[in-house]
């Protein structure tokens, strides 16, 4: 199934080193605290996204990985600031040696001004990758100062750069591992490979290990054709887990005899030993001092405030949840959700603060590293526990869909095309329902590049499913979960508003009488009429990626959660093959 992407966007590095000088300077003018902290994690990641997006045009370029010098000077500049958010941590927030403009104009010397690909560093923007963590896991695992820390492309190269910090390194280097995903390759220049010689010892720092393993796989392919021997090589990961079911026995082996060193989100804040390290410290000025332990909802746990049987509980996807606690204090009780690091949480905690003020959603406390605050809505009643009269739900659900299409329009190129969207569908209906289903998805074809040319992006909510509104005591119905599903890690992003308009159709019978009361309200709202055609065509790839989001789920599952998935699956498989007029499996 067809279910995943990369987020990608092109950059001026101009751009980019002006906005890291912004960054330092505002970090230089806070006072020690947290604040200031997130702020230099912030300008870190975004020195990371630089350093990457230039090495990547190199590789473009050459087909090899091969440093040189302008290269070098720019890792030393993100070693530097590694070194800062790690002295940082260490003194509590308390000591930062900030490198000033001319720090930076020397390292970005000579750089060309062509644009950068900067691909989104996922564990930083969606599943609570802190780079302190490596930092820390570095500092314990008893490496020299001569170490040199390969750091693997993208998230990698701020990873690498901790771990370079943590162990008082300076020798860092980064790779791009390529081709099929379960089968990543290195491509390095013969100067470089003759640096991976075996008296050496060596770090490697990237997110994962995923399905394969092959981009930790690569590198110690590499290393061990240099001879390196295994127990010279120390492997930083974001878990302990093995490589996946698609891993081959040669990195499996390698993996298995490779020292790993490990820092956890919940060993380095949820069970932090210093008390300014600790979440519960850092939501204390935002909402007040906790009354209770803070009660971990992450991977599915929400359901048991949502619904007490067990069997009535929706479905959930555990891997690619958010990370979220209640913390309960005297105001009240309140939701810490993971957002991102840096400016991606920024731009996230905007978006909920909007649509609080416009009336959608609960209130925003604030954001503190990483972690967006708002209210827990005590006596609220999910809207799959109800049975609201479908023409008043249209009204909100029209005016809070126009509010998005207005208030948060963007350029194109942050989702999928309509091309790439009929490919996902065609693709996941093969899978799905057969040649039946194909025949019927290429009769639409000849209306994509139609389609292409009408659709109008926004940050569209993509997560309209009935257990993600409310309804309070007094009949008004609230959106949860309404701030990020846009900048997911899927292939969706951003589209048309027509998509949820798709998705209100599938998740909440907004059909027939209900459906045009709908589309009119966000007429009315954004002054432009809905291409029917377009919703149609938008009903039937909405149904293939859900199926197919919801069939990978439901095979990497735990034995509870896999019948919920399943059945999630087969609700989308019968609304695809609705649309498509054909039979669909029992």
């Amino acid at each position: 199934m067809l279910v995943y992407g990369d987020a990608r966007r092109q950059a001026d590095p101009r751009d980019a080193i002006a906005c890291l000088k912004d960054s330092l300077d505002a970090a230089r003018y806070l006072g020690p605290g947290l604040t200031r902290h997130a702020a230099l994690v912030g300008a870190l990641i975004g020195a990371g996204e630089l350093v990457q997006g230039v090495a990547d045009a190199a590789f473009r370029e050459t087909g090899v990985d091969a440093p040189d010098g302008a290269m070098a000077r720019l890792t030393g500049l993100l070693v530097r600031l590694a070194g800062s958010v790690w002295a940082s941590w260490r003194s509590g927030f308390a000591a930062a040696d900030i490198p000033d403009r001319h720090a930076i104009a020397l390292a970005c010397a000579g750089l060309a001004p062509d644009p950068l690909e900067i691909r989104l560093p996922e564990g930083f923007a969606f599943y609570a990758v802190y780079p302190e963590a490596y930092a820390c896991a570095a500092a314990a695992s008893g490496l020299g100062a001569g170490t040199t820390v390969i750091g693997l492309r993208s998230i990698g190269t701020t990873l690498g750069a901790m771990v370079t910090a943590g162990i008082g390194a300076t020798d860092l280097v980064t790779v791009r591992p390529t081709g099929h995903p379960f089968r990543r390759v290195l491509c390095l220049s013969e100067t470089l490979r003759d640096r991976l010689g075996p008296r050496r010892d060596f770090a490697v720092a990237d997110e994962g290990p995923g399905l394969s393993g092959s981009s930790f796989g690569a590198v110690l392919g590499v290393l061990d054709e240099r001879g390196v021997p295994a127990e010279r090589v120390a492997l930083f990961p974001s878990h302990g887990g093995e490589p996946g079911h698609a891993a081959d026995e040669a990195t499996r082996r390698r993996y298995g005899q490779a020292r790993r060193h490990i820092r956890t989100f919940d060993d380095l804040v949820l069970r932090a030993e210093r008390p300014e390290h600790r979440l519960e410290t850092w939501l204390a000025p935002l909402v007040g001092p906790l009354t209770a332990p803070l009660d971990e909802i992450s991977g599915g746990a929400w359901r048991a405030h949502h619904q007490d049987d067990r069997a009535a509980w929706p479905p959930a996807n555990p891997m690619q949840e958010r990370r979220k606690v209640l913390a309960r204090t005297a105001s009240g009780t309140w939701l810490a959700k993971f957002v991102g690091l840096g400016a991606e949480g920024e731009r996230k905690v905007a978006r909920g603060r909007a649509l609080h003020r416009a009336g959608f959603t609960p209130e925003v406390a604030g954001f503190c590293h990483g972690f967006l605050v708002e209210r827990w809505i005590e006596g609220a009643t999910p809207l799959d526990r109800t049975q609201p009269d479908p023409l008043r739900l249209a009204e909100r659900v029209g005016d809070y869909l126009g509010f998005r299409a207005t208030a948060f329009a963007c350029g194109p190129g942050r989702g999928a095309s309509v091309e790439e969207m009929w490919e996902m569908a065609r693709h996941n209906a093969a899978q799905a329902l057969g040649d039946p289903a194909v025949r019927a998805i290429d009769g639409w074809r000849t209306a994509v590049p139609g389609f292409a040319t009408r659709v109008r992006p926004v940050e569209t909510d993509n997560r309209l499913h009935l257990w993600e509104w409310l309804v309070l005591p007094d009949g008004t119905i609230l959106k949860t979960d309404a701030v990020d599903h846009h900048a997911a890690h899927d292939l969706v992003g951003c589209q048309d508003i027509a998509w949820d308009v798709a998705g209100a159709a599938i998740e909440l019978g907004l059909e027939g009488a209900a459906g045009r009361h709908l589309r009119a309200v966000i007429a009315h709202r954004t002054g432009r009429d809905l291409d029917p055609g377009l919703v149609a065509w938008l009903e039937i790839a909405y149904a293939a990626f859900q199926l197919g989001a919801a069939t990978m789920a439901g095979d990497s599952a735990d034995a509870a959660e896999r019948p919920r998935l399943m059945a999630e699956a087969a609700r989308y498989r019968r609304h695809l093959a609705a649309r498509l007029r054909v039979a669909s499996p029992a």
